[in-house]
Formats: structure tokens, sequence, C-alpha cells
């Protein structure tokens, strides 16, 4: 099902605009003419229901990009499990009501590839979802997004809202957390693979068996289907948003040591969890719709590589 829908000179929240994903978003939306609207959490924090739906009220939002999540890799997800239910939930719960409540004309909800289940048959397709066990170490994130997809589609089934959801893949570019205890795997390798040029070290350590195969999006190319799909796309179910490639883990180290510039070895620490085994999503829907990325993963290494050395990142 598709429904245009024409951003020209309307007001657009990006709820989460200071994330690497909102950011992105933000710098995709200049191109279009329309109103950008943002706030921070120190003027509205999106997990307390009244100053959320206050600030709806005042600032009357046409459109609206859900982007704000507390993230985190595995570490952080299986550290803090609490915090990663508690805040999903209630940052979702309440934009996408107050969304309702005050007339937002449509609403893209971003989730994540963790909401599929740990063995779902590869790629995974939409219809996947709810079909079996969640990776266990990171199950609450995957909960607090399910419900999000859910709370979009039971506001389309009982209200007629125009809000959909979409589902990125692995994430890295510009504006990315390159902190090694709660960093995702690309960023955590960049800044491993830098420190260990720039001490001379002879190696440098990943995380597990360098088996697990994983997918990446630049986050140009998920802002850049993100708004293709608020512009094109109105439906009950999520929309994946990848590469429709992935790599083992270990591949993906050995790359980034030659973007960087590190000629030493890679050493495995196999006492560290490895997660999914495998995490590739179809593409096939929004493809069929007419979008594909265009960033390809060197190239986008790269420029992850240089923001991280002019200081684009959260540490």
């Amino acid at each position: 099902m598709s429904d245009s829908y024409d951003l020209k000179g309307k007001r657009v929240f990006v709820a989460g605009h200071r994330g690497l994903v909102g950011k992105a978003i933000m710098r995709r939306l200049e191109n279009e003419d329309c109103q950008l609207l943002t706030v921070g959490r120190e003027d509205c924090d999106l997990r307390e229901q009244a100053q959320v739906r206050d600030w709806f009220a005042a600032n009357t939002p046409d459109a609206v990009i859900v982007a704000a999540a507390k993230v985190g890799g595995i570490l952080a997800n299986d550290t803090y499990p609490a915090e990663f239910l508690y805040d999903n939930l209630m940052i979702e719960a309440n934009v996408i009501d107050a969304a309702y409540r005050s007339g937002v004309e449509k609403l893209l909800f971003l989730g994540s590839s963790c909401i599929y289940p740990k063995m779902a048959p590869q790629p995974i397709t939409e219809d996947a979802l709810l079909t079996g066990p969640l990776e266990p170490t990171n199950e609450w994130y995957a909960i607090a997004k399910i419900a999000g997809i859910k709370l979009c589609q039971a506001y389309r089934k009982q209200y007629g809202a125009d809000f959909i959801s979409a589902m990125p893949t692995n994430l890295y570019g510009p504006g990315d957390s390159f902190d090694l205890e709660n960093s995702h795997v690309l960023p955590a390798l960049i800044r491993k693979a830098h420190e260990a040029k720039e001490a001379g070290d002879a190696s440098f350590e990943i995380w597990g068996t360098g088996s697990p195969r994983r997918e990446f999006l630049h986050v140009d190319d998920l802002a850049d289907g993100a708004i293709f799909l608020l512009q094109n796309y109105s439906g009950h179910e999520h929309v994946n948003l990848g590469s429709s490639e992935d790599l083992p883990i270990v591949e993906l180290a050995e790359t980034v040591c030659e973007v960087v510039g590190f000629d030493g070895d890679i050493t495995k620490d196999t006492s560290k969890p490895d997660g999914t085994p495998r995490k590739l999503m179809s593409g096939d829907k929004i493809a069929a719709m007419g979008w594909k990325p265009q960033i390809g993963l060197r190239e986008g290494i790269a420029d992850a590589y240089r923001a991280f050395l002019a200081g684009e990142r959260k540490n």
C-alpha cells in the first residue's frame, strides 16, 4: 500500500535529534521544504507523559519521526535491562499517544533488527516477527521496540492514524558512540584499531569467535530510507531498512584495519558472547517500492573514521 505524503510546508518533529539517527534525519530533512521541530531533554523529558502532551499541544507538529531511544551494544543491554525496557517503553508510548491526541498527520517509528527471533530464517522478512525466541542479550530493548511497532499498528487499527514503522539494521556513521563499554561493534572496532595503531601495538582484541555475521547500513542511507517511507508508505506492517548484505565480524575487523591503517593482528576473546549467529534482513519490500542504499561499507567506514578523528562522536 502506498500513500504519498508531501512534506512541503509541514512542521516535522524529530524526536531524538541529538542521537546518531536523529542527526542524520535532520541532515536529510534539510533537503525538504519543511520546518524542523526539536526539543531537548532539559525542556521535555520524553519519558514523562505530561511533559510530552504539553509539548505536542504547544508545538502542533504535522509529522513525527520517533528516533529517540536508549541504545547500546551487547554489554550495555545486558547490564542495564531495566533502563532499556522502561525508558524505551515510556518514550515511544508517550510520543505515539501524544501524536494521536494532537492530530499528527503522519508518524514514523524507528525500531531495530533485534526485534526478530534469534534463529529466524535468513534473510529475515518482516513476517518473521514474533515467530520465535529473542536473542537473550538484548531482549529488553527488543521487547520495547516490538511494543512500539504494535502501538503504531493499534492506533492505525482503532483510530485510523497514519502511523508506520521501519526496522533499521546495524547503523554507523558520524555522531556514533565510540565508548568501548557501551558502543556497537563497528565503532568499537574503529576505536580499537585506531588506538592500537597509535600505540604501536602488535594486535587488538575482538569479542567472541568473530564468526557471527552482521549487516550494516550507513546512517545517512537510513535517514534517506526513512524519509522515503514517510513520503511513500502507509501500511500496517513494518518495513525493513538495511543494506541486504552481511559479513563475519572478523572480516569487518579486517576491513576496519585496512581503512584505519593498522597492520597488526586481530585476536579473539572467546570468553565473551557472540550474540545472534546471523541477522541479515530482507530488503525486498522497500526495494519493490523503489529505494536502495547508496553508500558501500568500505566507503562508509572511511566516513565514520573521518568523523571519529574529527571528534564527531559521543564518548
